[in-house]
């Protein structure tokens, strides 16, 4: 059987990570690791409200109360994105690194992805919301979908 590529590989990692998502919206569990050059993980994430917090499964979705569309008014959302966890819990280990994320970052999150120094984020699932993209190329970090 053909080795996988690490590409692949820390994606199937990031797959498992968002098994941990307390995120009850239908296809939007989402897992991140952070890498660095040497193939080693830095830090993981997944999507959840923040420490301290009771879950949205149990006190429900405040977005789909409200109606709101995915990748439209992120900040009504209670929870942490898991690019963000994953950030918070590397620190100052993030620069250099690539991120492995299913979803394309946020706008939000590119912004921070940015500026913690990551040169690469590979993603396999295309979200709503493409301003993060064009956040993330306009910043010299190599994007790279996994299909």
């Amino acid at each position: 059987m053909p080795r996988i590529d690490w590409d692949r590989y820390f994606m199937n990692i990031a797959r498992d990570v968002a098994l941990r998502s307390t995120c009850i919206r239908k296809g939007r569990q989402v897992g991140t690791v952070i890498v660095n050059d040497h193939h080693e993980i830095v830090a993981t994430g997944y999507n959840g409200n923040p420490r301290g917090m009771e879950h949205c499964e149990k006190i429900g979705c405040v977005r789909e109360k409200l109606g709101i569309p995915s990748g439209e008014r992120a900040e009504i959302c209670t929870a942490v994105h898991s690019e963000q966890n994953a950030l918070i819990q590397a620190g100052t280990r993030s620069r250099g690194s690539t991120m492995y994320t299913l979803f394309n970052p946020c706008n939000t999150c590119a912004k921070m992805i940015a500026n913690a120094g990551i040169l690469r984020v590979v993603y396999s699932v295309d979200y709503p919301e493409r301003m993060g993209l064009r956040t993330l190329r306009d910043c010299d970090v190599r994007v790279k979908r996994l299909r």
